[in-house]
């Protein structure tokens, strides 16, 4: 009898072990539950936040323009901001506003044709037809920059490009810093081929200027440089004349980023290039005949520490085009630091008649 009490409380004691364990483990599996239920909660909150802050940052990313030569800006505003907003039900009409589609994007000294990522996509969601090209030693060229020795060698693939197009097809372009002397190259050999030019805080030369003149006040005269910059390269060995040139991360930072999203610093870090110098180096011969019957317009950024607003108003003042834009609160990159604002302007002077 009395073992029979003993193996009783052995399982009534097994038992409430058995009741108190799954007891616990549930208690476990409902506080993980919670745990997630509250972090998936905590999630959807800041995605919402994050969301609600990229609309407001889209809303208030303005952009300043006026106009040289004309008295319809505002009504041209007007228009560019209506069609903006359309739905894509009305997006065929916007095209039709549009006569040249094809546009092509041309970068700076030491970038290629990934920095233009942001705008590809606005220009596409739009229906336009964006092509980034890489400049020679440039981007995924790999031809090495000791070989790029004049602006014809730099801006061969534009060449190419303009060449093969059909009839009286035309292409927009749009020249960001260094890029901007080839597309005054292009708008001196092919100006047929060219409905309009934009000089995207870009090198717009005036005759017999060097591109390298327009940077003198942050990188000093062409003549110190070369002899005493420590970011020159030699290609052809120490003894010989030096064949580009590339600035530290600390540098590059400073002078073209100073506004750009961290992702977008960081994707410029691992892929900019050296810079030909031959290219900034030569005096460009631009007649009246064909490069001054060509459309200029300019797009100025308010935060540019490679080429300050003093130097771009300058530049304006002394070729002037047919239009002006201004980007605030944007650096030497507008692409990554105002992406919409510089799509809102892109489209605005494809839609001019």
């Amino acid at each position: 009898m009395g073992n029979k009490l003993i193996c009783m409380a052995k399982r009534n004691s097994i038992r409430e072990n058995n009741v108190g364990s799954r007891s616990k483990r549930n208690g476990e599996k409902s506080s993980k539950r919670r745990s997630l239920m509250e972090e998936e909660l905590l999630h959807r909150q800041a995605l919402s936040m994050a969301i609600q802050q990229h609309q407001l940052s889209q809303r208030f990313e303005g952009s300043m323009s006026r106009r040289i030569g004309s008295t319809s800006s505002r009504r041209r505003n007007n228009n560019f901001s209506d069609s903006f907003s359309t739905s894509t039900k009305q997006l065929p009409e916007f095209l039709e506003n549009i006569k040249t589609k094809k546009i092509v994007l041309i970068h700076g000294e030491g970038f290629g044709a990934w920095c233009w990522y942001k705008t590809i996509a606005l220009l596409e969601e739009t229906g336009l037809n964006p092509v980034a090209l890489d400049l020679t030693g440039s981007g995924i060229d790999l031809t090495d920059t000791k070989d790029v020795t004049s602006l014809a060698d730099y801006s061969k693939p534009l060449v190419d490009y303009l060449e093969n197009l059909q009839g009286d097809e035309q292409a927009i372009l749009v020249g960001h810093s260094g890029g901007g002397a080839c597309i005054s190259y292009a708008l001196e050999h092919f100006p047929e081929k060219v409905s309009k030019a934009v000089f995207l805080c870009a090198t717009m030369v005036s005759n017999e200027q060097r591109p390298f003149d327009v940077f003198a006040e942050q990188l000093g005269s062409a003549e110190l440089f070369m002899q005493e910059s420590k970011f020159l390269i030699h290609g052809n060995g120490k003894d010989k004349p030096p064949t580009g040139f590339m600035f530290e991360k600390q540098q590059m930072h400073g002078l073209y980023f100073n506004q750009s999203p961290t992702k977008d610093v960081a994707l410029a870090m691992v892929s900019m290039r050296p810079i030909p110098l031959g290219p900034m180096m030569e005096k460009l011969s631009l007649t009246p005949e064909k490069y001054g019957t060509s459309r200029r317009f300019y797009i100025q950024t308010l935060e540019d520490h490679a080429l300050s607003p003093d130097v771009q108003e300058k530049l304006v003042r002394e070729n002037p085009p047919e239009g002006v834009f201004k980007i605030k609160g944007s650096d030497h990159c507008p692409f990554f630091a105002k992406p919409q604002s510089l799509h809102k302007i892109l489209l605005e002077i494809a839609q001019i008649p």
